[in-house]
């Protein structure tokens, strides 16, 4: 598929690009080049293909959740620059 100067002027308007006059014909050039691999992909028979996501299986790698020994207060505010109780202390943002 030929793309037209006007088609790269067009595109770079609705993506709010400003495109130096001579950057349009490299433009035209590599988008009729995309457009061309994309006619290429749908002369492909797919009729006996699932759709896929990823071409590898995936599977989710999560271990299960268990309870397990967290810091102790004392040693979570260990290094806090400022606290009030067993809280940490930070400076007020809003009134």
């Amino acid at each position: 598929m030929k793309v037209s100067k006007e088609d790269v002027l067009h595109v770079a308007k609705l993506s709010q690009l400003d495109i130096a006059p001579e950057e349009v014909e490299m433009f035209r050039e590599q988008l009729t080049q995309i457009l061309d691999w994309q006619d290429k992909l749908n002369e492909l028979d797919l009729t006996d293909m699932n759709p896929t996501a990823h071409v590898l299986e995936m599977n989710n790698v999560m271990r299960e959740d268990e309870t397990r020994p967290s810091l102790s207060v004392k040693e979570a505010l260990k290094n806090a620059p400022d606290k009030e109780g067993s809280y940490f202390k930070v400076p007020r943002i809003m009134e």
